[in-house]
């Protein structure tokens, strides 16, 4: 990994499971301060490349440098909540030993209030349904301080209206506090609603297909090349 000014550069990763080459050289340049989504058809290399940079998964090279220290929150596919724990807690957990009490309980609220579930703090997540749960794991990606937050499909088990206004608060946070993003979807229209630069990834090994910055030309191209 290679910073090169506003640039998070991925080079040189590799990665093959048995005989299957996923990535080969494969190289990729990231935005910063800007929601860089990357998608492609299922099954294409996508989580594996978050899963890679950012240490989860080793790449084949054993010089390969991950994402790590630019200080990193994860919001999986799963939520990984701790069951006897409340959501309040939950969402403290990540901030506990940064931040003093007060300061604690005015993020907990204000993330909450973003993702639409402040009134469920006092719950425990089995209390909660799978989508309620999904937006307790977003809000704790948030209240960490990180550079660089990695999204893993994080809205497909939210419902659509929901969906949609988690994603414009979320673009309004992110446009005051200036964090990398790096959004994995097979959306479409999630893509076109919060990214700055959509990359389409395909083939086999994984190659990008196409970069776009420009959501108009993307919203044209984009299908054909899914």
């Amino acid at each position: 990994m290679e910073k090169i000014n506003n640039v998070i550069s991925i080079k040189n990763l590799n990665k093959r499971y048995n005989n299957k080459v996923i990535f080969q050289n494969f190289h990729i340049d990231f935005y910063k301060n800007q929601v860089n989504c990357i998608i492609g058809k299922s099954g294409c290399g996508k989580s594996t490349l978050l899963n890679i940079i950012s240490g989860i998964i080793e790449s084949d090279d054993e010089d390969f440098n991950t994402i790590e220290k630019e200080g990193l929150s994860y919001i999986f596919q799963d939520d990984r909540l701790i069951d006897w724990l409340t959501v309040k807690e939950n969402i403290s957990l990540v901030v506990n030993k940064i931040y003093n009490k007060t300061d604690v309980e005015d993020l907990c609220n204000k993330y909450l209030d973003l993702v639409g579930i402040k009134e469920y703090k006092n719950y425990y997540p089995q209390m909660l349904s799978g989508g309620l749960r999904q937006r307790v794991n977003i809000a704790r990606s948030l209240i960490y301080p990180s550079k660089v937050i990695i999204m893993d499909e994080p809205f497909k088990s939210i419902d659509v209206i929901n969906k949609e206004i988690i994603m414009n608060n979320l673009k309004e946070i992110l446009n005051k506090e200036n964090r990398t993003v790096l959004f994995v979807t097979h959306d479409i229209e999630e893509a076109l609603i919060l990214s700055d630069k959509i990359y389409v990834l395909g083939n086999s090994p994984v190659e990008i297909k196409k970069v776009f910055n420009n959501k108009d030309i993307a919203k044209n191209e984009i299908y054909s090349l899914i």
